[in-house]
């Protein structure tokens, strides 16, 4: 009896309170920053319209590792994975509250003060071995 009891205390110890999960999903995003960053493709999620990024330089959170949204009218299939691009993209912050902030770092070891959403603009493939580049526009 002692063993479910002890069970039942740790799954409810990794569970984050209501109100953290409500900020997170609520979170007021303020208005985009653009950025542009220098990297490469490390994976294709194509039925999401997704990428993760590799940046040579971070973003402000201090992450070189990002998810970018793809506009549905850019070809996933078009890009490629491992050669270096330059993305422009807009990045969504929403600020997280104090109490939250401090709840992460105390009860979760979670350093985040904020969430962050990535959404790619547009992109230009950088043939570092010519002195052409092919860019491809993918304003809306």
């Amino acid at each position: 009896m002692v063993k479910k009891k002890e069970k039942e205390k740790s799954s409810k110890e990794d569970e984050i309170p209501e109100w953290v999960t409500n900020e997170i999903q609520n979170a007021k995003f303020e208005k985009p920053e653009e950025l542009k960053r220098t990297g490469y493709i490390l994976e294709i999620y194509d039925l999401d319209n997704k990428i993760d990024a590799q940046l040579y330089d971070p973003v402000e959170d201090g992450r070189h590792i990002i998810t970018l949204d793809i506009p549905k009218k850019i070809k996933i299939s078009d890009l490629e994975k491992g050669v270096v691009y330059e993305f422009t993209f807009d990045q969504h912050k929403a600020p997280l509250s104090k109490k939250t902030v401090e709840y992460l770092q105390k009860e979760k070891e979670i350093d985040m003060n904020a969430i962050y959403q990535f959404e790619l603009k547009e992109m230009e493939l950088l043939d570092v071995g010519s002195s052409e580049s092919k860019e491809e526009n993918l304003e809306e």
